[in-house]
């Protein structure tokens, strides 16, 4: 019985001590991403080399499953950019035996990932070193710092000495890895002592964003296990940072396209707009803990109503905009219901979508005059057809409001009838008025909200001024500059159109009739 009492009391000893540690590293900012049970959010090419053990994610090469080329397990939950990380390792086998942790990495065809890696080896060569896997080799070996020249020469000074610095590494026990990522500045620590360092201004090369994975390198029997890994979000120093929220799918091949819509805007905010990192969850609520933890906008794009994916998480979200982050809604997403929820829109964005007050047609609006503001920098005067939703809620005397898109609709679209989204008497009291489509907001806290009640087509993203308008608007309510002449970006083209879409290509869906429109629309 007291050995029973003994083991019982140590296992609440051990419960407490795990809580309190899980409560400090919440309290810092770091946040678990992984569970200590399950391989949950976490992926490989091949799973067999990849297990949990002891409460630690355990990677092991045998002689009856040797590990041929190298093995990587990718955290699938999101990617990182400006962080800090820490996680405990143990490493076990021959003085070969090698591992590591690869950060703003990316994910080659063949499962091999590319880029930088925190290295970890027992035989004390690699130990504590900086690589970069698949690319320029070693960074910063241990006990060096290593500034990269823009034109990729590297200038290494001594910041300890390599053979002490390993002498701190536990051979046979667990170390603690601390990395840390802010631009183009990289950090290793080992149980608390730097190891490496470098300063990467070499932007062909460098990598800003990217996967994190954990490595089990190739070669003789071994076992590397991983546990207690914390990630903690930097605010980003030499840009802004927008999130992407994409829903599930929802309405068939080309309309509500969340997931590809989000990529979509998110490539090309990357790709032009270097003042920007844009990145995007897809399906659904982040799963990463971290998601929102330095964003500087978030915008969202999904089904609305009572399924939309905000609904559970009002309170984190009223709290993040309290932080001054900016938020916008795209199409059904200015969706919420009555209520909370609208009360919650209307500080966030400045406008919602109410039942039986506003109405979702499909018409061909035309914006003939644009006002001055960021949002409207380069775009010109069009029209198009989409499913706008119109007569929106907005704040008394539409106060800190700035309506960006206002058109006519036609009287056709005030039908009869009383019904949540397609007629009321209070739209039709309003035939032949105008109607803003699509919005800006300045909170009184200094934050930013835009609403944009167009996208229901996906072939629209390819309009010019349709894109530019939204592009805009998702820097604008980031903070960041929009240029004199807006954010540039090609065309897409039909190929990228059909990237990434939920469902089979419909028969509707006409290639050859999609690309006149195109031309059509973005004539000069």
């Amino acid at each position: 019985m007291r050995n029973v009492r003994a083991q019982l009391v140590y296992v609440i000893l051990c419960g407490l001590l795990g809580f309190a540690a899980s409560a400090a590293a919440g309290q810092d900012g770091f946040k678990s991403i992984f569970d200590g049970k399950t391989l949950d959010g976490f992926k490989a090419p091949d799973m067999s080399y990849w297990s949990v053990q002891d409460g630690a994610i355990t990677a092991r090469s045998t002689q009856q499953h040797p590990v041929k080329k190298n093995q990587f397990l990718v955290w699938q939950l999101g990617e990182l950019d400006d962080f800090e990380l820490k996680l405990k390792y143990r490493i076990s086998g021959t003085p070969a035996a090698n591992s590591g942790v690869q950060i703003r990495s990316r994910v080659a065809e063949d499962g091999h990932a590319i880029g930088y890696q925190a290295d970890i080896d027992l035989g004390g060569r690699w130990a504590g070193a900086l690589y970069d896997e698949h690319g320029r080799g070693m960074l910063a070996a241990r006990g060096q710092k290593t500034i990269i020249g823009s034109d990729g020469k590297m200038t290494r000074t001594p910041i300890g000495d390599s053979d002490s610095l390993f002498t701190n590494i536990k051979k046979d026990g667990w170390n603690e890895y601390h990395i840390i990522a802010r631009g183009g500045h990289i950090i290793l620590k080992l149980n608390g002592k730097v190891t490496a360092e470098v300063i990467d201004n070499d932007r062909s090369q460098r990598e800003l964003s990217g996967v994190l994975a954990l490595q089990l390198h190739s070669g003789p029997p071994m076992t590397v296990q991983f546990k207690d890994i914390h990630l903690k979000r930097l605010k980003l120093q030499e840009r802004k940072k927008i999130v992407l929220v994409a829903g599930p799918r929802s309405h068939g091949y080309g309309a509500h396209e969340h997931n590809a819509g989000c990529l979509l805007l998110a490539k090309m905010l990357n790709e032009n707009m270097p003042e920007v990192y844009t990145t995007a969850y897809l399906n659904g609520w982040p799963k990463d803990p971290t998601a929102f933890d330095n964003a500087d906008a978030i915008a969202i794009y999904c089904d609305g109503g009572g399924g939309h994916v905000v609904m559970k998480h009002l309170e984190q979200m009223d709290k993040l905009a309290k932080k001054g982050v900016g938020i916008a809604t795209i199409h059904y997403a200015v969706e919420v219901p009555k209520g909370k929820p609208g009360d919650y829109m209307l500080d966030w964005t400045g406008g919602y979508f109410e039942t039986f007050w506003s109405v979702n047609p499909h018409w061909k609006a035309e914006f003939k005059k644009l006002p001055e503001h960021p949002i409207t920098r380069g775009v010109k005067p069009f029209a198009i057809d989409d499913e706008w939703y119109y007569h929106m809620r907005f704040p008394e005397n539409m106060k800190n409001v700035t309506p960006i898109l206002t058109a006519i609709p036609p009287d056709r679209t005030r039908r009869k009838g009383n019904d949540a989204h397609g007629a009321n008497p209070h739209v039709r009291a309003r035939m032949g008025m105008p109607e803003h489509v699509a919005w800006a907001y300045e909170r009184p806290d200094g934050g930013r909200g835009f609403g944009f009640t167009g996208a229901h087509w996906h072939r629209n993203w390819a309009h010019n001024d349709f894109r530019k308008l939204v592009l805009n608007a998702l820097v604008w309510i980031a903070g960041a500059e929009v240029p004199p002449d807006g954010v540039p970006s090609k065309t897409p083209s039909i190929d990228e159109l059909e990237a990434n879409q939920d469902y089979p290509k419909s028969n509707r869906w006409n290639r050859e009739k999609i690309q006149k429109l195109i031309e059509q629309w973005n004539r000069p």
